[in-house]
């Protein structure tokens, strides 16, 4: 009972009150687990057809004849009555005529410490930009950064002709210092911001306990930036891997040539092999499809990072 009479109604702590008024709709959340609308569905479906449909043409032409891929389209080898155009000799020819398994060597020994090198040098100079202080930090991390509008391209005769100097032109340390001066630029820029939401506390508590610069870097953000390193080793192996100019112009034909250089020798000069080429790009496509599935679930994490705050 109040002071007016009035009875006052007793409040249920219980429940949560709705909060009506303007500010309402600002402090809901997005419910991860509330469906999609039916147009994104749409959109994304489309968007996987478009993707889908020509690697299945690119498999279905591997398996063909010469003949049937030369005379008409994949498509029409998928009635039962053209069951006779299929065959298992064009995976043989490759190994046989362009030395894929040599080659997939190759690519492995250019790709892995073109990955790693760059991951490692920019995971070190991600820390020092985000964690200590010494003169110069922001102008340097921005010219670092402003190297990425720079082509590569502008840098191949220069370096070939520097190669040549010092007598490395064909050999894996030409190809290596190519793809790591190119990628640096962005894998400093991606981990730094990730590193850069990493929180401070952390490393004031290592402060306290004594560790030092490295054992800080080593043990506590190296193992934290699992995502940003993830995210990046997919973009420079995909990169390194599918690369065709930097390995003509640094690699060549020869006994060092990747399969990227190999695919190109399956095509003959009348356009013909198509079903090689498609047998040789099928067998490419392997391990970088292995390599994004096993790191994709840090794909989105690294990418992300940084770029909301709150």
């Amino acid at each position: 009972m109040t002071s007016s009479g009035t009875v006052a109604t007793p409040v249920d702590v219980g429940e949560e009150t709705p909060y009506v008024g303007a500010k309402a709709g600002r402090g809901r959340k997005h419910d991860p687990g509330a469906k999609s609308p039916v147009w994104v569905r749409i959109v994304l479906a489309i968007i996987c057809l478009l993707w889908i449909i020509p690697t299945f043409g690119l498999a279905v032409t591997s398996f063909r004849n010469q003949d049937a891929a030369t005379n008409s389209g994949w498509w029409t080898s998928l009635s039962p009555s053209h069951i006779t155009q299929f065959t298992l000799q064009n995976y043989g020819d490759i190994f046989q005529k362009a030395s894929m398994g040599e080659a997939f060597v190759n690519s492995l020994a250019i790709s892995v410490p073109a990955t790693i090198i760059p991951i490692l040098i920019a995971a070190f100079a991600a820390y020092a930009f985000t964690f200590m202080s010494f003169p110069g930090r922001d102008i340097l991390l921005i010219l670092i950064v402003a190297l990425l509008v720079v082509p590569t391209q502008v840098a191949l005769v220069p370096l070939l002709k520097i190669y040549g100097q010092l007598g490395i032109s064909g050999t894996f340390l030409a190809i290596w210092l190519a793809h790591i001066g190119f990628g640096m630029s962005l894998a400093v820029y991606l981990i730094r911001n990730y590193m850069a939401t990493l929180p401070k506390e952390v490393i004031e508590s290592a402060k306290i306990d004594g560790a030092s610069h490295f054992q800080t870097f080593w043990r506590l953000i190296v193992p934290m930036s699992t995502p940003a390193l993830a995210s990046f080793a997919i973009f420079q192996f995909l990169w390194v891997w599918n690369d065709l100019l930097n390995a003509l112009i640094f690699i060549g034909p020869g006994p060092n040539q990747p399969l990227t250089v190999a695919l190109v020798s399956l095509l003959g000069q009348q356009g013909q092999g198509w079903q090689l080429l498609t047998a040789g790009g099928l067998f490419t496509m392997i391990l970088p499809i292995i390599v994004f599935l096993s790191l994709q679930r840090y794909f989105v994490r690294g990418l992300t990072a940084g770029s909301v705050k709150g």
